[in-house]
């Protein structure tokens, strides 16, 4: 018995030991809540941040896109955003989980000049899902913080606004993609699927939330916020992480109209913990009553006076700092960071492999990169 007690710690310590080359990482232990407080640490929970009760808090919705931004979706994701504002008066924001292959870099200064998130998907979005799940933190610094730094010189947007990241196919590995973030001054990950109503919290402490996608972080990596990706239920009521994946739902507009109402208020009439809608806009092309009843549904949260339409860093700063919602103003003052539209865009071309891509830059030629970016698979 003793032989196995040992084995089983020494499998625990190896979950939790990082890669060669970086800081040991302790265990997580339960979660203190005496001394893990907001700002900067949260314990796993349904709770309300704050204490508070769910009728004086705002509905966060979350509206996030992956995949390149480019000419085959900029168009939905300016007639979706036009012209709309929150009760506040600050204009609704997405955010945009970016992966860098066909991305048009001038869209992306765009939509950050409109105050919507640009957020990293990775440089290379390769197949198969081992190579994410295996994935070193060093692998991590190379898809990630390297876009980050790609994202801001192409795109000419600041690179501290550039805070989150989701995992292509949401494959976690264990703690790497988390120290990794913590190691680049990132701020979260969006990556992980939950059955439970959480609430944001940081990684300080031992996580409550289930591991669909595994393996999942078992270190303490202090800072590190996770927005977890509350699931969706169609229509027989299986499990969606993104709403694009649901299967057994309506094709016409009314009846996609109340699939959306119907997760909607899962949250609203619960404890109201963000409600995101996870997509890619491919969705929208599939079936053109996809993007009617979306475009309804956008229209339908407008109605409400208590219904906030935010990024992602945005509803992690009122986590951060909870209000009531007659005092927000004076909690949650600012709008999500807008910046004066001045790209001059410069279309590349650049060699991969045997063929050549064209990338839209921010620039002029001297800014487009000598070789096409890319990162290669690491060895064995």
């Amino acid at each position: 018995m003793k032989t196995l007690i040992l084995i089983g710690l020494f499998v625990v310590s190896a979950l939790a030991a990082p890669r060669s080359g970086y800081e040991e990482l302790e265990l997580a232990k339960k979660c203190d809540k005496e001394l893990c407080q907001l700002p900067n640490c949260r314990c796993s929970s349904a709770g309300i941040p704050g204490g508070l009760n769910a009728k004086d808090v705002p509905q966060l919705v979350l509206l996030t896109f992956d995949d390149a931004v480019n000419i085959a979706n900029i168009n939905y994701y300016e007639e979706i955003f036009d012209g709309k504002v929150n009760p506040d008066g600050c204009p609704i924001a997405g955010t945009f989980f970016v992966s860098q292959e066909y991305t048009d870099y001038s869209s992306i200064h765009s939509l950050s000049s409109k105050g919507h998130e640009i957020a990293l998907h990775s440089i290379t979005h390769q197949t198969p899902t081992g190579y994410w799940r295996n994935l070193s933190v060093e692998g991590h610094m190379k898809e990630f913080a390297d876009q980050r730094v790609l994202m801001s010189n192409l795109a000419k947007i600041p690179k501290k606004s550039i805070q989150g990241i989701r995992l292509p196919f949401l494959q976690l590995s264990g703690n790497n993609s988390f120290e990794m973030i913590k190691k680049a001054d990132l701020k979260y990950d969006a990556s992980w699927p939950t059955s439970k109503f959480l609430w944001p919290y940081t990684l300080d402490y031992k996580t409550t939330q289930e591991c669909p996608i595994g393996p999942c972080p078992t270190a303490s990596i202090p800072g590190v916020w996770v927005s977890p990706m509350t699931y969706w239920k169609d229509d027989l009521d299986v499990w969606c992480s993104m709403v694009d994946a649901c299967v057994n739902i309506p094709d016409d507009v009314d009846g996609l109209l109340s699939f959306m109402i119907r997760n909607f208020e899962s949250h609203y009439l619960d404890n109201r913990s963000p409600f995101g809608f996870y997509l890619h806009a491919a969705w929208f092309g599939r079936n053109e009553n996809h993007f009617t009843a979306y475009l309804k549904f956008i229209d339908y949260l407008q109605k409400f006076k208590d219904v906030y339409l935010v990024s992602l860093q945005r509803a992690l700063e009122w986590v951060q700092n909870p209000s009531k919602l007659d005092n927000l103003k004076n909690s949650w003052p600012n709008c999500q960071p807008r910046h004066k539209y001045t790209c001059e865009k410069h279309t590349c071309e650049i060699r991969k492999g045997e063929e050549y891509r064209y990338m839209t830059i921010c620039g002029t030629e001297d800014d487009c990169p000598e070789k096409y970016p890319w990162v290669f698979p690491e060895d064995p």
